[in-house]
């Protein structure tokens, strides 16, 4: 299985020309990334070190700081000292340390080899995987601040993260183990347990449960989720999930499983469908040539009717 990243965008960027005037923190939230001025990352910057800012303005900065468009090296060291010091407000803190994930998914799968593919440098990857990787056990920290350490964390799985997610999945605290099957996702072993999470009755916890089985492309899981495809009464959101799951674990079948939605009279299921059907044809013929002729490729994962 193919771990899924983005590429860092070049901070040459994307961003547009500064306006003149400050913008407002909250609009940015209303705004594509590439639309940012130009001085956004200086603006987070300055929001975040600034104690003395308003907790509202921390908090979109603490959010918007990790997109690709602006994270570098002085951005995750202000993030990651928010994250350490306990005197910062609890939900900045999250919020910081909840934006350090993909940024450590970039590092951890693009490597250091081209500048341009990953947004921080080596050092400072590892001065936030040891960081985490200390502050997570301390039981003094809020709940909400661990659960984002452990969910940031996992996108580049470390040694610690099997221990963790079992005893958070085992608390019987019903927003650990959200935690616990969100970070299944990225951290490989639980094929059991994500088989479990497919059937609770926490909508949470079973959609991220179908996103891990996609993630690991698990054959065992296809039938509850093409139950849930075609569950018409279930959660919009349940539904459009095992839509893009099917395309994962089944790329070969996809299309004949899911053929009828792209047709569905709600456009959101039908554009799931559409993309994919789109998406598993491109992974199920990888080696197309010119002609269309494919080599031939064992598919384990294929849906036996």
């Amino acid at each position: 299985m193919a771990r899924k990243h983005r590429h860092c965008m070049t901070r040459k960027s994307r961003l547009m020309e500064p306006t003149g005037d400050r913008t407002d923190l909250r609009a940015l939230l209303e705004m594509p990334p590439w639309d940012w001025p130009s001085d956004a990352r200086l603006m987070f910057h300055k929001v975040l070190t600034d104690t003395n800012a308003s907790e509202s303005d921390r908090l979109v900065a603490a959010e918007l700081a990790g997109d690709f468009t602006v994270i570098d090296d002085a951005l995750s060291d202000a993030l990651l000292g928010i994250v350490s010091s306990p005197g910062e407000p609890e939900a900045v803190r999250a919020a910081a340390a909840i934006s350090l994930g993909p940024v450590l998914e970039n590092a951890d799968t693009s490597g250091f080899d081209d500048p341009d593919n990953c947004c921080i440098t080596e050092r400072t990857f590892r001065r936030i995987q040891l960081a985490l990787h200390k502050l997570y056990p301390d039981a003094g920290i809020p709940k909400s601040v661990r659960r984002r350490i452990l969910e940031a964390s996992v996108r580049s799985p470390q040694d610690w993260h099997g221990d963790a997610i079992r005893h958070a999945y085992s608390s019987g605290d019903r927003d650990w183990m959200l935690t616990a099957v969100f970070s299944m996702r990225w951290v490989r072993g639980f094929e059991d347990s994500i088989l479990e999470a497919l059937q609770s009755g926490d909508t949470d916890i079973q959609y991220e449960a179908i996103l891990a089985a996609g993630n690991w492309e698990m054959n065992a899981a296809l039938s509850h989720i093409v139950a849930l495809v075609d569950a018409v009464y279930a959660p919009k959101r349940l539904r459009v999930a095992a839509i893009g799951a099917v395309g994962e674990i089944a790329p070969r079948n996809a299309g004949e499983i899911l053929v009828d939605l792209t047709d569905s009279d709600d456009p959101e299921i039908a554009e799931a469908a559409a993309d994919a059907i789109a998406s598993a044809d491109v992974y199920a013929n990888p080696y197309e040539d010119e002609d269309g002729d494919e080599d031939e490729e064992d598919d384990a994962g294929d849906w036996i009717h």
